[in-house]
């Protein structure tokens, strides 16, 4: 299992929100660069990162940010947020970034992510943000309507091969994750699922390696300093 350690983006800083909530932000670094380097000191492979302005309004305020984060780490680098159009895929792309996360556009326009699976293969990964059961949409914002085990099975028939799966409600929380959630969806789904979202202690790394999950997120207990990164990479080994 791959540990991806997250970095979350907001005016050019790295912030974490809680439960979604872009009113309840704390603000960790104004040098987001120098945390993926802190990563790759600490064995990281990958980095998860999220444009949240773009998450809500769909376009790519800190690109720039991204591109030095990838830049300066040399790490594999996968992005999330506001990615709604082959021209801001194709954007992230060239500056060397190695998968992009659909989430929004996944939901409201299946051809354009039928297109993109279809011409990026590999480099698509669709995000499955869950809240009571169901998937939200822009920033975590409005509520789809779909059911989330449909929605993933949808995502196995169009040829999707990463989803990454966010119980909204753990997210931020440090409340251990959903672990029932990915068990499940690890049983029901051949596809590589990371699991996102509350993932704040050793035995919830331990416990998703054994479930035998693509990966796992952690964000806000590297920051508090709940888990070591560097353990946490061993144990998903």
């Amino acid at each position: 299992m791959i540990i991806f350690p997250a970095i979350d983006l907001y005016e050019g800083q790295a912030v974490r929100l809680f439960k979604g909530d872009y009113t309840q932000k704390t603000v960790y670094s104004d040098n987001p660069p120098e945390i993926a380097l802190d990563f790759a000191r600490a064995g990281a492979e990958a980095i998860h990162l999220v444009d949240l302005e773009g998450a809500k309004n769909g376009d790519t305020p800190n690109f720039d940010v991204v591109r030095r984060i990838k830049e300066a780490s040399g790490l594999f680098c996968e992005i999330g947020g506001g990615i709604r159009s082959t021209e801001v895929i194709e954007k992230y792309v060239q500056a060397g970034i190695d998968r992009v996360i659909l989430g929004t556009a996944a939901v409201k326009d299946p051809d354009f992510l039928n297109r993109a699976v279809e011409k990026y293969g590999e480099k698509i990964a669709v995000g499955i943000d869950i809240r009571d059961g169901r998937v939200s949409i822009k920033g975590w914002l409005e509520d789809s309507g779909l059911d989330a085990f449909d929605f993933c099975r949808q995502m196995t028939e169009i040829g999707v091969e990463t989803v990454i799966c966010t119980d909204i409600s753990k997210d931020g929380a440090m409340q251990g994750t959903n672990r029932e959630l990915y068990r499940e969806m690890s049983a029901r789904f051949k596809i590589d699922i990371t699991a996102s979202g509350g993932v704040s202690s050793m035995d919830d790394v331990r416990a998703l390696r054994q479930m035998n999950l693509y990966g796992a997120i952690i964000g806000k207990a590297y920051y508090t300093g709940a888990i070591s990164l560097r353990e946490a990479i061993e144990a998903a080994k």
